[in-house]
């Protein structure tokens, strides 16, 4: 132990105790890993960066955390093992909307509110809050296990990092990215503040389409229908829109109808977005209140006229009467006044998208505004470039598609919030509107020589997405050049989900290129997001939503049903929640552990797709966690006193699974390096219970009772136990990091391997052990054989204890080759099949009533006079013979059946012929069986 450096916990006694316990390890372990230092970045190796996609200091871990952080410290601890400087750069983000709310929510329970606190009083209790509450997601993740380097946290409201902002923000000014200017933002009228799309959601809701007549103004008994799910918005109107191609229309285009209610003539228009088949064919055009008219509107020079306050109430250009109305008051108002004009053609059910913010819930406005925004198309194209050539590649490729594809529409980007809470904005207005933008108002006022002329600053500030768009240098030390800047920018790699490429991948690649000079990160690993088991988004208003954390702790129903229904907005679904919750988690949920947790996560994590998280994935990975903490007790109990000088003797039972180890290990290093969490998984989990644990810990069990006949295969057999399980603790630990830590000491001392602790051991390597081809083949043989006599008593209903008889049959050779097999691997056979003798058989010979399996070109008997009812097994080969034929037959009938092959999918009957093979050689086996009776 290096000096300074706490103790590890000891929980060596908890070896002796039956079963896995992780709330006896986890909490301690972890925190002996903080307070030692390990997480912290090195000094030597070759540098290796992962950032956090920065939580809101809001926030709780949510199952998309706690999937993506999992990924993200598998990498971390690989690179570490493999000797890496290694740093995964922890920060959190100010989360401006959010963390508003709260503070305003909680002023609002003491009779207080923001205004008339006034700025900097309420900015001071935010920071209050934050150093009360804001922390609570930073412990959770600690409890998953994440080896970040909490020593350099970062938080984006902090001094260094809120100077980076400032600074970019002017130099991105000076260079011409950014500028004021009106356009249409998504305004939440709640809030009063303009949000990003990723802040919008959008609900099928249930809804009408309202059918409006607009009359002609040179012809008063004519009109045109419009259709719209909106008529408040038809008192900005400023045209009509058809296709140029509908030949019901084409004759208007160009002539002007009236806006009912407020009279205004407006042009009919072509314009091919508009769609023949909805609607009417006739689309009523308002420019300043919606995204798509919008468009029309700057392709056509249509006026913007804005109808809406703030509030999304109505404003002083429409009529008197109207004004000041909610919108959809105003909308129940004027579909009655349209009513009464007979303006009102007709009405139907029809269902819409709402938009609606993902914060207050409130439906999303396009709103006319003066924000500030930033030029996209002047960044857009390094970044695009910087995908082509390959110095920025996406894992999986095909997402370089999406992201180009976005980066094709992109449109300027609204960088400002009507927030208190956040980067304010360094620009000063003098009284005449002008603008002036600067690192501080001492700045402006030298640099434009404004003396004492009045200024006031922006009261806008930034939205989240644009610090964080800075993350991978800000978090670092720039502007300033630090040691760290130089040895970890450009980053390895960015872990994150498909749905914000574009709201922060694309924009750190655009805002790094253009303000650095240099990409963010070499590589982007998209991974899927998490789903519940029926493929739906888990989130709070559906209730379908997991908390991590109580997958690790557990938590009993009642509990469970009341954090899914707190809080709801819109708490009508509290009922229907809380049935569903009753019906899927009858008994609450039980604790599983972290590593249990973070391995059902690798293993659920295919390249790129959405992940359907089921509880039976963990159930099954919480029992892979028990079974190899029994393995360790295991090999432990027998190999105490273990003497690593002893004379060693290894078999093939030895040889294999070494060889076995060493061509699992170059898979595992290759599924890190491809980011095949999934593979990965499989991979270990397959080597773990199947190869170690089910062959051989039981093929090493003659060996450690037997000691007397061979002293020297018992040390060896011992010696490949532990060395086996050292190799692979440390192959799990990327995945496991807590089972895997406690397990590897105990181990590691018998071996004499000294070391503080098992993330800072060197990845397991395959040129440490040996390869057989030879080896596997001959261990393959007497798995076969094992295998069918298993099988054997199985179907006959024989007791696994008694033992049985073999007889093998086939030529010179093979039974030369098989009796080498078996003098190798005789003592595994006898005590894994239970097996009494073996006896040759000639090839031409004929042999006794017996079951059989062909083994290559070995005939492999199991005698069964007097041991089983002979008659009856007949009768049982019928029975089996007869299904196996109705089954060849049903399949052979699909199979010929024209339809079924033009309409089926490929795989469907590829599948079909797969099964009509097995069928034959099932069938095939079964009558040859029965012949031999």
């Amino acid at each position: 132990m290096s000096p300074g450096k706490p103790s590890r916990p000891t929980f060596d006694s908890a070896l002796l105790e039956r079963g896995f316990d992780p709330a006896s390890i986890e909490s301690a372990l972890y925190a002996w890993w903080e307070a030692a230092g390990f997480f912290e970045v090195g000094d030597e190796g070759e540098p290796f960066c992962i950032m956090i996609p920065p939580p809101n200091i809001t926030g709780t871990l949510h199952m998309g955390h706690a999937f993506e952080h999992t990924l993200m410290d598998a990498l971390t601890r690989f690179a570490r093992m493999e000797g890496k400087r290694t740093l995964w750069q922890m920060g959190t983000d100010h989360a401006g909307i959010a963390t508003q709310m709260i503070v305003e929510r909680q002023l609002g329970l003491k009779n207080m509110d923001k205004t008339s606190l006034g700025r900097e009083r309420f900015i001071e209790q935010v920071w209050k809050w934050r150093a009360e509450s804001g922390g609570e997601i930073t412990n959770q993740l600690r409890r998953m296990g994440s080896s970040l380097d909490w020593s350099n946290e970062r938080f984006t409201m902090d001094p260094g990092y809120a100077n980076a902002v400032q600074e970019a923000f002017v130099r991105c000014y000076e260079a011409g990215y950014i500028y004021r200017g009106t356009r249409l933002v998504n305004w939440d009228p709640v809030l009063c503040t303009a949000i990003s799309d990723l802040e919008v959601e959008n609900e099928e809701e249930q809804a009408s389409l309202w059918q409006i007549k607009y009359p002609l103004i040179d012809d008063k008994n004519a009109h045109v229908t419009v259709a719209t799910t909106r008529p408040e918005t038809m008192l900005g109107d400023t045209a009509v829109a058809v296709h140029p191609a509908d030949p019901r229309f084409k004759h208007l285009i160009g002539k002007q109808v009236r806006v009912p209610i407020v009279e205004r003539p407006v042009p009919v228009i072509a314009d091919e977005y508009v769609s023949m088949e909805f609607g009417t064919g006739c689309l009523k055009i308002t420019p300043a209140h919606d995204f798509n008219d919008n468009e029309i509107g700057k392709r056509h020079g249509l006026a913007e006229i804005n109808i809406f306050d703030e509030r999304a109430c109505l404003n002083d250009q429409v009529p008197v009467d109207l004004r000041g109305l909610d919108r959809f008051d105003a909308r129940a108002r004027i579909v009655d006044m349209l009513r009464e004009r007979g303006l009102l053609a007709a009405t139907e059910n029809h269902k819409v998208q709402i938009p609606r913010g993902d914060r207050s819930g409130a439906v999303i406005e396009p709103y006319l505004t003066d924000q500030w925004f930033m030029r996209m198309d002047a960044l857009r194209d390094r970044a695009v470039d910087a995908v082509a050539t390959g110095r920025v590649e996406f894992v999986p490729g095909h997402y370089a598609n999406l992201f180009n594809a976005w980066m094709r529409e992109i449109r300027d980007w609204c960088i400002s919030r009507q927030l208190w809470w956040g980067h304010r904005i360094p620009a000063w207005y003098d009284e005449q509107g002008g603008i002036y933008v600067g690192r501080s108002e001492a700045q402006v006022r030298a640099k434009h020589s404004l003396g004492d002329l009045p200024l006031k600053q922006d009261e806008d500030v930034l939205e989240t997405w644009f610090s964080s768009s800075l993350w991978t240098f800000a978090t670092l030390g720039w502007p300033e050049p630090t040691e760290r800047f130089k040895a970890f920018h450009p980053t390895s790699v960015l872990v994150t989900g498909h749905d914000i490429i574009f709201f922060w991948v694309a924009r750190m690649m655009m805002m790094t290129l253009g303000l650095v000079d240099e990409i963010p990160f070499r590589k982007v690993h998209i991974h899927g997001l998490i789903r519940d088991a029926e493929g739906q988004k888990m989130s709070k208003s559906r209730g379908n939503g997991l908390d991590p954390l109580d997958l690790v702790d557990g938590i009993e129903l009642e509990a469970l049903v009341e954090k899914r229904t707190s809080n709801l907005m819109q708490p009508e679904m509290a009922a229907q929640i809380e049935r569903a919750t009753h019906k899927d988690y009858p008994k609450g949920i039980n604790a599983h552990g972290t590593d249990a947790l973070r391995f059902t996560f690798a293993a659920l994590a295919s390249t790129g797709r959405d992940v359907r998280f089921d509880l039976q994935r963990i159930d099954g990975y919480k029992n892979f966690c028990n079974k190899l903490w029994n393995a360790a007790r295991f090999v432990l109990m027998h190999s105490e006193g273990f003497d690593a000088q002893a004379t060693r003797t290894k078999g093939v039972a030895e040889r294999w699974i070494e060889s076995r180890l060493a061509a699992r290990i170059t898979d595992w290093r290759r599924a890190f390096n491809e980011y095949r969490f999934d593979l990965l998984a499989t991979s270990l989990y397959e080597f773990v219970w199947h190869e170690y644990c089910d062959w051989y810990l039981e093929a090493a069990k003659p060996f450690l009772w037997e000691t007397a006949e061979d002293p020297g295969q018992a040390a060896g057999t011992r010696a490949t136990l532990l060395e086996v399980l050292e190799a692979l603790l440390r192959a799990l630990h990327p995945l496991m990091p807590f089972v895997t830590e406690v397990l590897w000491h105990p181990v590691a001392q018998r071996l004499g391997i000294d070391g503080e602790t098992i993330m800072l051991q060197p990845y397991p390597e395959s040129a440490r052990w040996t390869r057989s081809a030879q080896v596997e083949k001959d261990f393959q043989w007497m798995q076969d054989v094992v295998a069918f006599v298993r099988i054997m008593r199985s179907e006959r209903g024989l007791p696994p204890g008694d033992a049985v008889n073999l007889l093998l049959q086939g030529s010179k050779s093979v039974l030369s080759e098989a009796k080498d097999r078996l003098q190798a691997t005789k003592g595994m056979i006898r005590h894994l099949a239970r097996i009494e003798a073996v006896e040759e058989l000639n090839e031409n010979a004929d042999a006794p009533p017996c079951a059989f399996e062909l083994i290559g070109h070995l005939k492999v008997m199991v005698p069964l006079e007097g041991i089983i009812d002979l008659d009856a097994e007949r009768e049982r080969l019928d029975r089996a013979i007869g299904k196996a034929q109705a089954e060849v037959v049903r399949v052979e009938a699909k199979l010929s059946n024209a339809k079924f092959r033009e309409r089926a999918p490929p795989s469907v009957v590829a599948g079909e012929e797969q099964k009509q093979e097995a069928l034959a050689s099932r069938l095939a086996g079964l009558r040859a069986e029965r012949e031999a009776l």
